[in-house]
């Protein structure tokens, strides 16, 4: 809860309305700080909760107080309203579900777009180049010496694909693959469909990327 304060508005006027705020906040089981600090003004205040990724501000004035609102400012997509004070935690609570609704979506979203299917190899390398998820047959994984060799190869053909002999040394991520998991949910894997490390034939589909 960050206190808009012009100097002739003083934190001893707000602190009755921002503090009935915070009670009501909390009465819903909002982690919610007021804060009250007069050394530093609003916009350092707001960049200073953003960076510690408070995901809702609210915002109070001098005309919020009049009005009996607070405004609510969305960190993730800038949004801005003006909420009324009378059930402000309850309106708050619901907030807080929508913006990880949207949060959740906008990510998964963004994971989709990224995530390809590739039976064969030549396909393998090209799609982690374009910061790709990339499912795979597989042969299972008990099978961690074909894990090393898709670690190894991949690692070959993306620095020969970037015209570099070896890796930064002051890299701390890697542009081999890794495995991310076999995940719960698994494509059709048709009959015969082989490993695309190993070429024997695969029993699941496994996730792989890279560390960023």
């Amino acid at each position: 809860l960050c206190l808009f304060s012009p100097k002739k508005f003083t934190t001893v006027e707000a602190k009755p309305y921002c503090e009935a705020i915070v009670k009501d906040l909390h009465d819903q089981g909002i982690r919610a700080k007021y804060d009250d600090r007069t050394m530093y003004n609003p916009g350092w205040k707001y960049n200073h909760w953003e960076q510690k990724g408070v995901p809702l501000r609210v915002e109070v004035g001098p005309r919020d107080i009049e009005s009996k609102q607070a405004r609510l400012v969305t960190r993730f997509n800038g949004d801005k309203e003006d909420a009324s004070v009378d059930g402000l935690g309850s309106f708050v609570k619901a907030k807080l579900e929508t913006i990880q609704e949207e949060m959740f979506n906008k990510a998964k979203a963004a994971r989709d777009e990224h995530l390809v299917q590739v039976t064969e190899w030549k396909d393998f390398v090209p799609n982690l180049e374009k910061n790709n998820l990339v499912l795979t047959p597989w042969i299972g994984g008990e099978h961690k010496d074909w894990e090393e060799w898709v670690k190894e190869k991949s690692r070959e053909e993306s620095l020969k694909a970037r015209g570099q002999e070896a890796e930064d040394s002051r890299t701390s991520t890697s542009v081999a693959a890794k495995t991310l998991c076999i995940p719960f949910t698994q494509p059709e894997l048709p009959e015969g469909t082989k490993c695309i490390a190993s070429g024997k034939p695969a029993t699941c589909w496994v996730l792989w990327g890279r560390s960023y």
